[in-house]
């Protein structure tokens, strides 16, 4: 494809990196590909009695994770402004347009969330990307209960969904903005097992 865009005269106009998880024939498989440390947060989690389940509380995951806001329109300030504190990117959805293409992809949109004694505590919004794809598109926790290593158990029940519903990659998006690496994100992501792939962006400049 890249050949045939180049040779088409497109260039280059950025590259990402996004890193992959190649998914095996059970869960217990990709566990053996997690670092120990991670190994170690999925058994904390499960201990602590978090409870990972899909969920359709969009509204929910969304008001939830920035203490409760009632006001969506304040909402979307607020996460603006934390994720880019964070990662440097802004939300490429508004909770209403998120609801709306749910509404039109109903089974290539998903909520998996991590709750404890019925709260939710962290969720992960997954894409379908195809038959063989799933991207976490949203990735968000409550910091108070951050030691508790709810993403780990949350990712590790989705791996096992997937798993399930016979996908064979799992995409953990990108862990760079504009080619600046948050390496952070690379290692969290990284020891899970996944590694990178370039994401790249052409564009063909018409005269």
């Amino acid at each position: 494809m890249d050949f045939a865009f180049r040779k088409a005269g497109y260039h280059y106009l950025r590259r990402e990196v996004s890193s992959i998880l190649f998914l095996e024939n059970s869960v217990k498989e990709n566990l053996a590909k997690f670092k120990s440390t991670h190994r170690t947060a999925v058994r904390k989690a499960e201990k602590s009695a978090i409870i990972i389940r899909q969920t359709e509380n969009y509204e929910i995951f969304y008001k939830i994770l920035i203490k409760n806001l009632s006001n969506y329109e304040n909402f979307y300030k607020i996460l603006i402004k934390n994720l880019s504190i964070r990662h440097d990117v802004s939300p490429t959805h508004s909770l209403s347009e998120l609801l709306y293409l749910k509404e039109l992809f109903p089974n290539k949109i998903n909520l998996f969330g991590a709750y404890l004694k019925n709260e939710m505590i962290a969720g992960v919004i997954n894409f379908v990307v195809n038959d063989r794809i799933v991207l976490a598109f949203y990735i968000s926790h409550k910091k108070q209960y951050q030691e508790l290593r709810p993403i780990n158990l949350l990712f590790y029940k989705i791996f096992d969904w997937a798993i399930c519903n016979n996908f064979k990659v799992f995409d953990f998006g990108i862990f760079t903005v504009y080619e600046k690496p948050n390496m952070g994100l690379a290692r969290f992501k990284e020891n899970f097992g996944a590694s990178g792939v370039f994401r790249d962006s052409l564009e063909l400049i018409l005269t």
